[in-house]
Order: structure tokens, then sequence, then C-alpha cells
């Protein structure tokens, strides 16, 4: 062993995917793609918050749940996946523990979690990929783990493929523009009627040739829209040779470029579930929900055909075309929608009083401001949607201390490999 070099066992994975050790003082050290109970050998360290990780790093010693063969030639490098060298029942496991540690600190230590609902492989709708320019490319992918550089993906695992079929067609596209000039990303959002592309990139403005290059990559490959953005502007659709539309609880909706999808359709309509379920059962067609967060109507939908929804939601092209939708489907009389951002300005306990429940579904730092006026203003059901288990831990022991009672919870895993997990809790007070 080299003068550097220490020896650790991994005493379990982190909440970052990480496997977690100890140094001799006790200082924790993080190690990417080892697992609990492996030694590991690592090389030259270097300061990481406030513990230690390195670069290099050797298996001494390989946990049984260890997968030998992970399916995805990227990983390890690329920075999508962080745990496929897990074999799914460990891997299943240490998920539903990052819910049940996060709801022990809030107060609920004897929280019944239902199993686990996840997403297959190749089902993610959602691509939100890194653009850069090279001598003679353009490199299309994710970055590399704790770096700015990018893998230029051939293959992905998580990716519907009707996405990752984009990826080589975009590449030859942008190579061949003036589209990219240095950097730029790209999120596609896989519709009903197709892929709906936003490209984000470092150019004042799109020449006439490139945007004929963009109609002619969207009519030959029956793209319903595609839309660019510089800067902080709004996007621009540079062409739409049919409407970009979803149907969302049976509603066709008509969502801005780039707009927050649910990740899968299976995780989807698991969330839809459980949030259906969680409602008062003593409810009348009059019954009123509060929906905090709602995007361009996701939730919106399904709970309009079982309470009147007054929904708010901080993004202004979310919540037009969530109005838009209602307004089409007759829902103008079941459905009210605010343009408010919930955190410049919180809704009050009085904006929350009265209400049969609240749902929410916050971005991952959660509803901190939220939490208080929803406990005050003592709606009788809350059912938070989290993609957070450290953001819901915090949120639900404001509810805890106002003497709400945590009966249901359901994890939801759509981001399969990753670290994150999306989970149901319905509290009752």
């Amino acid at each position: 062993m080299g003068d550097d070099a220490v020896e650790t066992r991994i005493i379990r994975v982190g909440a970052e995917g990480d496997g977690v050790g100890a140094l001799a003082d006790g200082t924790s050290v993080y190690v990417p793609l080892s697992l609990p109970g492996e030694l590991v050998r690592l090389g030259a360290l270097t300061r990481r918050g406030g513990g230690r990780t390195s670069d290099s790093v050797s298996i001494l010693e390989e946990s049984p749940d260890r997968d030998p063969a992970p399916p995805c030639a990227h990983f390890g490098d690329c920075g999508g996946c962080a745990l496929q060298h897990w074999r799914l029942p460990a891997y299943e496991d240490w998920k539903i523990g990052l819910l049940r540690a996060a709801l022990t600190r809030a107060g609920y230590d004897d929280a019944e979690i239902a199993p686990l609902v996840s997403s297959p492989p190749r089902s993610r709708r959602r691509m939100d990929l890194a653009l850069r320019r090279v001598p003679n490319a353009v490199e299309v992918g994710l970055h590399r783990r704790q770096s700015s550089t990018i893998v230029d993906l051939t293959e992905c695992h998580v990716l519907h493929p009707d996405l990752f079929a984009l990826v080589a067609p975009l590449r030859d596209l942008l190579a061949r523009s003036s589209l990219v000039r240095r950097e730029g990303s790209i999120i596609v959002n896989l519709l009903d009627s197709g892929p709906d592309i936003l490209l984000r990139t470092d150019i004042a403005d799109p020449s006439p040739a490139d945007r004929r290059a963009m109609i002619a990559f969207a009519i030959g490959l029956g793209i319903p829209r595609i839309s660019w953005v510089g800067g902080t502007e709004t996007p621009e659709p540079i062409c739409m040779p049919r409407p970009p539309v979803t149907t969302m609880s049976g509603v066709t909706v008509n969502p801005p470029p780039g707009t927050f999808l649910q990740a899968t359709r299976d995780g989807e309509a698991a969330i839809l579930a459980a949030v259906v379920a969680g409602l008062p059962e003593k409810r009348t067609a009059r019954s009123r929900v509060a929906e905090l967060y709602a995007g361009c109507g996701t939730i919106t939908f399904a709970l309009a055909a079982q309470a009147r929804v007054t929904a708010w939601e901080g993004d202004a092209a979310a919540i037009a075309a969530l109005r838009t939708a209602a307004n089409h489907a007759g829902l103008a009389g079941r459905v009210e929608a605010f343009h408010r951002d919930l955190v410049r300005q919180p809704l009050s306990a009085k904006d929350l009083s009265g209400y049969a429940a609240a749902v929410l579904d916050p971005p991952h730092a959660g509803a901190a401001l939220l939490m208080e006026p929803i406990a005050a203003a003592k709606v009788p059901v809350v059912i938070y949607v989290s993609c957070n288990p450290a953001a819901l831990s915090r949120d639900a022991a404001v509810l805890r201390g106002a003497g709400y009672r945590l009966t249901k919870v359901t994890p939801i895993d759509q981001f399969v490999w990753s670290p994150r997990l999306e989970s149901v809790s319905v509290f009752v007070r």
C-alpha cells in the first residue's frame, strides 16, 4: 500500500448514492460506486464538504449485492446513474430506508410504508442533456461524475427509446449548424403527440439557415414543436408542425416548452392513485381541495374528478396552460387556477381555511414557508408529494408538531438507479 493510500470499510450508502466509510480519526469518507460492507483502498484524498473523497478507488472485498455487469457501458463515467452496480433487492431496501429515516427524524417513527412502486428501465419521458461544441462536432450527453465535461451518449438504459433515438440526429443537426457556439442544453418532453424540444444555447439569435434546418428536422422526424431560448428569455417557438399536447386524467393539455412533467407514466399513475386514495372519505361534490405547486395540471385534473380544486402555481406559462385546458374541458366551475410565486408570496392560514384537503407537490427544496399556514388553517388532510426525503422530513416535522397523524406513505421510484426517491404521504389532523 502506497504512502498516501488508506483502507476503509463502507458502512452505508449515503443520500447522494456514494458509499460512506470513516477514516481513523472519524472523518467521513465518500466513495463513489461502493457498497455497504465492502473494503476499499483509496488513493490521495481530497476535501468534500466536511469529509474526504478520492478519485482512486480499489475494491478489495466486494459485497454479495454487487452486480458484476451493470447494463450501461457509460456507467461509472456518466453522472446520470449512481447505482447500477447494486442488485435490485438491496437497492430497493435502501431507498425505502431513506424514506423511513426521513419520517423518523420528523417524529413519525412508526410509519407504515407501502411497497415501493418502481418504474422500469427505458421509461423516462423527459430528456435534459448538456451540449458542448468541440472541434468538428457537438457533444450531446450528461456530465461526468463530479465534472463539467460531458459524456457523449451512445446508449442509455433510462430514457424512453423514442427520446434516445433523437440523440444522434440532434448531434448531427447541432454539429452542422451555428446554434451552439460553445455550450448549451436541450430538454425534450415526450408528449402524447411526440417529442417536444426546447433548445437553450449561447447565441444571440438563430440564423435564417438554422431556422430552416430546425424546421426540416421537425418535419422529417415528426416533432410537434421545436422552441429555442437564449439566456433567460422567454422560449420562442421555431416551428410547430402540429399541436404539442398530452393528456392528463382525460384532459388535453398544451404544455409550455420545457415544462415539468412527472418523469414516467408509471410514476405519474402511482402518484395520482396515492393522492386520490388519500382524499377525505367523507366529501361531497362541493368539497374543496387546495393544490399548491400545480404545474400545468398533472394532479389537478385527477383531483377535479373528486372535488372542486383551487390551484396555485408560480410558473405563469404552466398555470396558463392549466387554465386553458380546464376551460376547454368544461371544468371552469370545478377548477380555479391562480398564478402565484409560493416562495415570495406564500399563502396564509386565511387563504387555506375551509378546504377539505391540501395537496402539495413542491420542488426539491420543499415547502418550508407553507407548512405553518397549512397547520394553522387546520386543514383536515394534507397530502404531500415529495421528491426529496430531507425536505419531507423538515416539513413533516411541522405537521407532527401541530398534531397531524401520518396514515399512508407510498414510496415511488421514478428515477431508477439514482439516489432520488419520490413519495406520497397522507397526514390527517
